[in-house]
């Protein structure tokens, strides 16, 4: 068996901006790019249509929206800025990492997080100490679809040298992860089964 956890509601609490346009706009003008007068208007716009499922890239995003009004900028500041606009603070929520070391005990172990910022969930990581914990993250941002279609899962569990059907996935939400159950994998719900719980749970081969 192999396990992969949600990363943000389900590993960490994240703070994330009640204006996320104001973010990126402090973060633009760090960078000495011009804000447009009626940037929240342009950010809160659709610049381009996605197929149902498929991962929006936020710094696409922003570089279109810019365009929009007139201002042009590359595909690496534009990473840059919305990276620096949502690396915030993450608190480790309890008994994070003892489940994740569980799960290490058992098999390998990813993060398989919905997330549109590139690098986001790698930082996230690196800010709450758990860099080095998993055998294979895989980002939505990064595999080109999000929870929970089976993309996602089956490319998580293809990281992790499993079929789909030996996956155990820990989540928050019971739309999004609970869609690992209904692909084929196994969802596990912090409703149901708090993070403490999922860790004696794995150590006591209640999960496989």
């Amino acid at each position: 068996m192999a396990v992969s956890y949600d990363l943000f509601g389900t590993l960490v609490d994240a703070d994330r901006p009640a204006a996320p346009w104001d973010a990126v706009a402090d973060s633009l003008a760090e960078r000495g790019v011009r804000v447009p007068e009626d940037w929240e208007a342009a950010y809160r716009s659709s610049h381009r249509e996605y197929d149902r499922g498929r991962a929006a890239p936020l710094d696409e995003h922003v570089r279109l929206a810019l365009a929009s009004r007139g201002v042009e900028v590359s595909d690496a500041t534009a990473r840059a800025v919305v990276l620096s606009a949502f690396d915030a603070p993450v608190t480790v929520r309890e008994g994070a990492r003892d489940a994740v070391a569980a799960a290490a005990g058992r098999g390998p172990v990813a993060v398989c997080s919905n997330c549109s910022v590139p690098g986001l969930v790698e930082r996230t990581l690196e800010r709450a100490g758990l860099d080095g914990s998993f055998d294979a993250v895989v980002a939505s941002v990064d595999c080109g679809w999000r929870k929970p279609r089976r993309e996602l899962f089956e490319a998580t569990a293809a990281e992790l040298g499993v079929a789909l059907d030996a996956l155990v996935h820990v989540g928050d939400d019971a739309r999004t992860d609970g869609g690992a159950g209904r692909v084929g994998a196994t969802s596990v719900l912090l409703e149901d089964t708090p993070l403490p719980e999922v860790a004696v749970r794995l150590r006591e081969g209640a999960l496989c």
